[in-house]
């Protein structure tokens, strides 16, 4: 036998080999993600899946780009731009409600308590709700904190009418708060809380009231996904939310680790500052007695069905009121076991 013909068998199993890569890599669904802000600290448990290789496990390539808020990621994934993203449920239970032909529906809850936040301070005389009154709130007008301002006032005996409400750029919030032209402001309170101390505002000066703290019981940000995408992938909409999972528990069990997948991808991150934004995001919004007795991902229809109607409290219903399962979907979730906290 000569070499040629001797070698004819590892060829033919090189090619074999060569020819299966290909076929698993075309195979792979493309899924375009769209998060709801920057590359920061709580953007690490859709990162470190990337790094890590679970997506591509999952037989998924996911490209994950930044977004200016909450809406323009829900825009993005309607639009068919974007096949699942990050987003403000309150959001998008408003947004179905104005657009009743464009069932986007979330799939996955991830902040089981969202970070609104009014953000004051204590030497300009706010430390408590009531003390809003008489005080200049600084509020970018498509702020999602901002949008749930009339609820935080009802829940808490504030008289609106005594709160003057002064509409400010996103960029200048926080520079206004600690300049002393505005005594509190809404926003995220991981960031602007963060912020804030970046901008030399004593800690111990800063107040955070978390809305979910007082009286205001909503959900926050979920995984929301177009139905076309869902309908015809819902195999990749599985494979993402089972790739997901694991990097959120990874996530919480070592965020010191899980921070580098942010900071790479972001040149102005210092990893303290995002670090302790993602410490925050992971005690204030995805590690709730809820989600330690439930598991991560799903939703109590009570609750869901409650925050509704505290929505419906100050907000006009275009359609008829939405019932829980017109927004969430539950059938995409990952089995109850790997879901556990």
């Amino acid at each position: 036998m000569s070499v040629l013909q001797a070698g004819r068998p590892a060829i033919a199993g090189l090619l074999a080999g060569l020819l299966l890569a290909s076929a698993a890599s075309a195979a792979e669904t493309a899924v375009k993600f769209s998060l709801d802000f920057a590359f920061e600290g709580p953007a690490a448990p859709f990162l470190l899946p990337l790094d890590k290789g679970y997506y591509k496990a999952e037989n998924l390539d996911v490209t994950i780009d930044t977004a200016a808020d909450s809406l323009e990621a829900i825009k993005r994934v309607a639009s068919g731009a974007y096949n699942m993203s990050f987003g403000d449920i309150n959001a998008l239970i408003k947004f179905r409600d104005a657009n009743p032909d464009t069932p986007v529906k979330a799939v996955f809850m991830v902040y089981n308590k969202p970070p609104f936040a009014i953000i004051g301070r204590k030497s300009r005389g706010v430390a408590a709700p009531k003390d809003l009154e008489g005080k200049k709130l600084g509020a970018p007008a498509l702020d999602g904190a901002y949008a749930q301002w009339p609820i935080f006032a009802q829940a808490n005996g504030i008289d609106a009418a005594k709160v003057t409400v002064e509409n400010v750029g996103a960029p200048v919030r926080e520079p206004m708060l600690a300049a002393g032209q505005v005594d509190a402001v809404t926003g995220f309170s991981f960031s602007s809380f963060i912020s804030l101390k970046d901008r030399g505002v004593p800690a111990d000066d800063i107040v955070v009231l978390l809305m979910a703290d007082f009286g205001v019981n909503l959900y926050g940000n979920a995984v929301i996904v177009n139905p076309k995408f869902a309908a015809e992938h819902a195999d990749a909409v599985k494979g993402f939310l089972r790739a997901f999972t694991k990097g959120l528990k990874e996530t919480v069990k070592s965020p010191g680790t899980a921070v580098d997948s942010v900071i790479k991808r972001n040149d102005l991150a210092r990893k303290p500052t995002e670090l302790e934004r993602l410490h925050m995001a992971i005690r204030d919004n995805l590690v709730t007695a809820e989600v330690k007795a439930n598991g991560y991902g799903a939703i109590d229809d009570a609750r869901f069905a409650g925050a509704i109607d505290q929505i419906g409290l100050t907000y006009r219903w275009k359609a008829e009121k939405p019932k829980p399962d017109d927004i969430f979907d539950a059938s995409y979730l990952p089995a109850a076991a790997d879901r556990k906290f």
